[in-house]
């Protein structure tokens, strides 16, 4: 069976472009057809400054949300990144595989890097080696498949750059992954800012809408959403990209067709607005309620955590030791 591996970093409330874009098909598709792991990737929330307590409790919230998405544990392995050493043990192999060029090429390093610099904060060693962290998680289990967002389609890249390498110098010990992507229009934009995606680190930002928001507060965020000039309701993704983000996130939410279509049945933003507000709610309502039956449990996720940290670390235990084997590391005894 096709093997996955994807991971969620805990580095604010989930929204709507998480589910939309990624956990809605974790859930209906990808643990079904495949040996799945899915993973909340704490270790990659330490790269940039950060609060130790909010850390945990944003890594346990993504974990039950998770769950409440619809993630089940007898058909997919769901755990936390840090309960299970061999990534960090196998990153360390990889900063030994990986060049300081390779690193510096990473787009989002060289992004998050300027953006740091302009606050006048330090960049940490950790920011820049990140990606072969990340790979170490992918190749930790031998995944033949990583679902990503296109903005970290380069770090698999480097991913199956790496896994090459080391079987060319080592002797054959990673499967090398393929990234695979959501469906066109799956990605949610920014409700203040269209050219933006809809990110979990802007928490207080009005354009983001969380899975756990109050009915009323999705509804505020999308009745104020930027909707450009203009009265007629049109798809143009490049021209009116306000439009249609609304007009993606109606379909994404409904199921009901294509965009373009959709435009067809509005003659006002106003309707638009109501329609893909009540969507959004819907969409979310379940979600909302079985997270709460959850957190009234907090046994019931702790022990799928520790199962899933156990039935993790058994997958990758043997791979990673095999890698220290062949680099030439003595074994313990």
């Amino acid at each position: 069976m096709t093997r996955i591996f994807s991971g969620i970093k805990p580095t604010g409330h989930l929204t709507l472009g998480n589910y939309v874009g990624a956990v809605r098909k974790w859930v209906e598709e990808d643990q079904h057809r495949a040996d799945a792991l899915f993973a909340v990737v704490d270790l990659h929330a330490l790269t940039v400054e950060h609060d130790p307590a909010r850390v945990r409790r944003l890594s346990r919230q993504a974990a039950t949300l998770l769950l409440a998405a619809g993630l089940d544990p007898e058909r997919c392995v769901l755990f936390v990144q840090s309960h299970v050493d061999e990534h960090a043990r196998l990153s360390y192999l990889l900063e030994c595989t990986a060049t300081d060029g390779e690193m510096r090429r990473m787009i989002q390093y060289k992004e998050k890097a300027a953006r740091e610099r302009e606050r006048g904060g330090s960049v940490r060693l950790s920011l820049l080696t990140y990606p072969v962290l990340m790979a170490a998680d992918i190749l930790a289990y031998q995944a033949d498949e990583v679902p990503v967002g296109d903005d970290q389609a380069q770090h698999v890249e480097l991913t199956r750059d790496l896994a090459v390498r080391f079987n060319q110098r080592y002797g054959h010990t990673f499967t090398v992954p393929k990234a695979t992507h959501p469906a066109v229009g799956a990605r949610v934009m920014n409700l203040q800012d269209p050219t933006a995606k809809m990110g979990k680190s802007d928490d207080a930002g009005p354009g983001v809408v969380h899975l756990l928001d109050e009915p009323d507060a999705v509804r505020r965020k999308v009745m104020r959403a930027v909707t450009d000039s203009g009265r007629d309701v049109v798809y143009d993704r490049e021209g009116r990209p306000g439009l249609a983000n609304l007009l993606e996130v109606l379909a994404a939410c409904t199921g009901a067709g294509d965009p373009a279509e959709l435009a067809e049945g509005y003659t006002s933003y106003g309707a638009l607005k109501r329609d893909v507000a009540d969507a959004v709610v819907e969409l979310l309502r379940p979600l909302r309620e079985r997270h709460a039956e959850l957190v009234a449990d907090p046994a019931y996720v702790d022990g799928v955590l520790r199962e899933g940290a156990g039935r993790a670390r058994a997958m990758a235990r043997p791979v990673v030791d095999r890698a220290y084997r062949a680099v030439g590391l003595l074994p313990a005894v």
